[in-house]
C-alpha cells in the first residue's frame, strides 16, 4: 500500500494521494515536501519507489530484509536509515520485539517503508491529513517527528522493565525458585535486546566535531539535540538497568547458596550425631554374648549413654555456632 502526502509551500496546503507521474513539477520548488508512505508494501511496489526515485539496488535490498541494527548511507542526492521501533508484549514468550522502519530522505522529498502499523508514523499521517505542521519545517524536521514518536515509546518499556526489577529484587529474598532464575534471564535478554537498538541510534543523530551524520537546516538542529537527549537519557537508563539485574543476580546467588549452606549445615549435624548413636546401638545388637547381656539395667545404661551422647554433641554444636 502506498500512501503520499504533499506539501505545496506557495499555497501552505496538504496535498494526499497525489499521481507520482507529476513529482518533477510537484519537487520544482525547494520548498515544497512530498512523503510516500509504503505499508506492507509488495516487492513491486518497493521496486516501482526505487526505479522512480532512482534508489540504489543496495538500499532496496536492505528494505525487503530486516536489518539487526539501525544505521545512515549517504548516497548521491539523499540519505538512506534503518530505525527500529520496540514492541513490548508480557504475554509473549519473547516478551520485546522489534518493527523496522527505513526511510529515504532526499532534498525536498521522503519515502518512508515499514511492514508493519507504527504508533509514530500513523500520528504523524492522522495530523498530516488535517494540517501541514510536520511538514512546513522540511524534510529534517518530518524525519524528527517520526523518530521522536518512536523514541517515545520507549520510556513506557524502561519503566515498566524498572518495575519488574523491583519486584524481582523483593521476591528473591521471600522465597528463592526457579521462575526468579527465569525472570532474571528474561530480563537480561530484554535489556540486551533495548541496547541493540538504541546504542546505534544514538550514534546516528551525535553531533561529532560539530558534525551530523546527515545535513540539518540550522532551524531543525534544536529538536534534534532534544532528540539525542531523550536517547542519552534511555541509553543511561539501560545500563542502570544492566547493573542491577546483574547485581541482582549476584545477590541471588549468594542468598541461593547461603540457604544451601544452611540446610546443609543442619543435616550435617544430624549425621554427626547419629553417627556416633547408630555405632553402640549397632554394636550392641549384634547377635553374639556381651558382657550383662542377660541384665536389664544394661538397656537402661545403653539408653542413657546414647541421650547423654546426643545431648552433649548438641551443647557442643550450639557453643560453637554450629547450628
Amino acid at each position: 500500500m502506498i500512501k503520499t502526502y504533499f506539501y505545496n509551500f506557495i499555497e501552505n496546503k496538504m496535498y494526499h494521494d497525489v499521481d507520482l507521474q507529476s513529482r518533477h513539477s510537484m519537487l520544482q520548488d525547494p520548498k515544497n515536501l512530498l512523503w510516500i508512505d509504503l505499508y506492507n508494501c509488495t516487492a513491486e511496489e518497493l521496486k516501482y519507489i526505487g526505479n522512480t526515485f532512482d534508489f540504489h539496488p543496495l538500499a532496496i535490498e536492505d528494505c525487503l530484509h530486516d536489518s539487526p541494527r539501525s544505521k545512515v548511507d549517504k548516497y548521491d542526492d539523499y540519505y538512506f536509515f534503518v530505525f527500529h521501533a520496540l514492541r513490548y508484549d508480557e504475554e509473549r514468550e519473547i516478551e520485546i520485539t522489534t518493527e523496522e522502519l527505513n526511510i529515504f530522505l532526499g532534498k525536498n522529498y521522503i519515502v518512508t517503508i515499514h511492514k508493519k502499523p507504527l504508533q509514530s508514523i500513523g500520528r504523524v499521517a492522522a495530523a498530516s491529513l488535517r494540517t501541514s505542521q510536520f511538514m512546513n519545517r522540511g524534510p529534517e524536521y518530518l524525519l524528527y517527528a517520526m523518530v521522536d514518536g518512536i523514541t517515545d515509546e520507549y520510556f513506557p518499556i524502561m519503566e515498566r522493565l524498572s518495575s519488574r526489577i523491583d519486584e524481582l529484587e523483593d521476591e528473591m529474598y521471600v522465597e528463592p525458585a526457579q521462575e526468579i532464575t527465569e525472570e532474571f534471564l528474561a530480563l537480561k535478554r530484554n535489556i540486551v535486546l533495548v541496547r541493540r537498538v538504541i546504542q546505534p541510534q544514538k550514534r546516528i543523530f551525535a553531533n561529532v566535531n560539530g558534525r551530523y551524520s546527515f545535513e540539518i537546516s540550522e532551524d531543525n538542529i534544536p529538536y534534534y539535540i532534544d532528540l539525542v537527549d531523550h536517547l542519552e537519557r534511555i541509553a543511561d537508563t539501560v545500563e542502570s538497568q544492566r547493573d542491577l539485574i546483574s547485581g541482582a543476580l549476584e545477590t541471588y546467588y549468594s542468598l541461593v547458596t547461603a540457604r544451601t549452606n544452611d540446610t546443609m549445615r543442619v543435616l550435617t549435624v544430624i549425621s554427626t550425631v547419629m553417627l556416633p548413636l547408630t555405632f553402640i546401638t549397632g554394636f550392641f545388637g549384634m547377635n553374639v554374648p556381651l558382657p550383662f547381656h542377660d541384665s536389664w539395667w544394661s538397656t537402661i545404661v545403653i539408653t542413657l549413654g546414647l541421650v547423654a551422647i546426643s545431648y552433649g554433641m548438641m551443647r557442643t554444636f550450639l557453643k560453637r555456632k554450629w547450628m
